[in-house]
Protein backbone atom coordinates (compact mmCIF):
# COMPACT_ATOMS: atom_id res chain seq x y z
CA UNK A 1 0.00 0.00 0.00
CA UNK A 2 3.19 2.23 0.84
CA UNK A 3 3.69 2.29 -3.21
CA UNK A 4 0.01 3.87 -3.75
CA UNK A 5 1.29 7.37 -4.24
CA UNK A 6 0.65 9.02 -7.77
CA UNK A 7 2.93 9.93 -10.58
CA UNK A 8 1.74 13.59 -10.47
CA UNK A 9 2.01 13.82 -6.60
CA UNK A 10 5.70 12.28 -6.86
CA UNK A 11 6.24 14.72 -9.61
CA UNK A 12 5.11 18.15 -7.45
CA UNK A 13 7.85 16.39 -4.80
CA UNK A 14 10.43 16.54 -7.44
CA UNK A 15 10.01 20.59 -8.03
CA UNK A 16 7.38 19.78 -10.87
CA UNK A 17 4.42 22.47 -11.49
CA UNK A 18 1.24 22.49 -13.24
CA UNK A 19 1.92 23.80 -16.74
CA UNK A 20 -0.51 24.41 -19.38
CA UNK A 21 -0.09 25.87 -22.47
CA UNK A 22 -2.60 27.57 -24.59
CA UNK A 23 -1.03 26.99 -28.39
CA UNK A 24 -2.62 29.09 -31.17
CA UNK A 25 -2.07 27.39 -34.93
CA UNK A 26 -2.94 27.64 -38.12
CA UNK A 27 -5.85 25.61 -39.44
CA UNK A 28 -4.14 23.68 -42.30
CA UNK A 29 -6.97 24.18 -44.53
CA UNK A 30 -7.74 27.42 -44.05
CA UNK A 31 -4.08 29.31 -43.10
CA UNK A 32 -5.89 32.80 -42.59
CA UNK A 33 -8.00 30.91 -39.26
CA UNK A 34 -6.75 30.04 -35.92
CA UNK A 35 -7.24 27.36 -34.15
CA UNK A 36 -6.61 26.79 -29.93
CA UNK A 37 -5.26 23.91 -28.60
CA UNK A 38 -4.61 23.83 -24.27
CA UNK A 39 -1.73 21.67 -23.43
CA UNK A 40 -1.55 20.60 -19.87
CA UNK A 41 0.64 18.45 -17.74
CA UNK A 42 3.62 18.50 -15.24
CA UNK A 43 6.81 20.39 -15.80
CA UNK A 44 9.80 21.83 -14.69
CA UNK A 45 10.20 26.12 -15.08
CA UNK A 46 12.16 27.62 -16.56
CA UNK A 47 13.08 25.42 -19.25
CA UNK A 48 9.80 23.19 -19.22
CA UNK A 49 11.40 20.19 -21.06
CA UNK A 50 8.44 18.22 -21.74
CA UNK A 51 6.62 21.61 -23.36
CA UNK A 52 9.55 21.53 -25.73
CA UNK A 53 9.11 18.13 -26.46
CA UNK A 54 5.73 18.22 -27.04
CA UNK A 55 6.42 21.20 -29.46
CA UNK A 56 8.90 19.22 -31.25
CA UNK A 57 6.33 16.80 -31.75
CA UNK A 58 3.56 19.09 -32.93
CA UNK A 59 6.20 20.63 -35.13
CA UNK A 60 7.57 17.39 -37.07
CA UNK A 61 3.93 15.28 -37.05
CA UNK A 62 1.88 17.52 -37.48
CA UNK A 63 -0.04 19.98 -40.18
CA UNK A 64 -0.72 22.86 -38.60
CA UNK A 65 1.59 25.46 -38.68
CA UNK A 66 2.13 26.64 -35.16
CA UNK A 67 1.25 30.62 -34.27
CA UNK A 68 2.61 31.52 -30.60
CA UNK A 69 2.25 29.74 -27.69
CA UNK A 70 1.17 31.27 -24.61
CA UNK A 71 2.15 29.28 -20.82
CA UNK A 72 1.54 29.35 -17.48
CA UNK A 73 3.40 27.34 -14.64
CA UNK A 74 2.30 26.68 -10.96
CA UNK A 75 3.93 24.86 -8.53
CA UNK A 76 1.15 23.44 -6.26
CA UNK A 77 3.42 22.03 -3.04
CA UNK A 78 6.08 24.11 -1.83
CA UNK A 79 7.78 24.76 1.24
CA UNK A 80 4.47 25.50 3.91
CA UNK A 81 4.56 29.30 5.03
CA UNK A 82 4.19 28.53 8.69
CA UNK A 83 6.18 29.11 11.72
CA UNK A 84 5.94 27.31 15.08
CA UNK A 85 4.75 28.72 17.82
CA UNK A 86 6.09 28.69 21.36
CA UNK A 87 3.26 28.31 24.18
CA UNK A 88 0.87 26.41 25.67
CA UNK A 89 -3.27 27.18 24.46
CA UNK A 90 -5.93 26.10 27.56
CA UNK A 91 -9.48 24.88 26.40
CA UNK A 92 -11.85 25.36 29.36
Amino acid sequence: MANAVSREFRLQMNGYGLTTAEIHYHLPDHPGLLQLYVWQDYDLAPDFPALRGFLGFWERELAGALHSVRVAHHRLIRPSEWRAVDGVIALQ
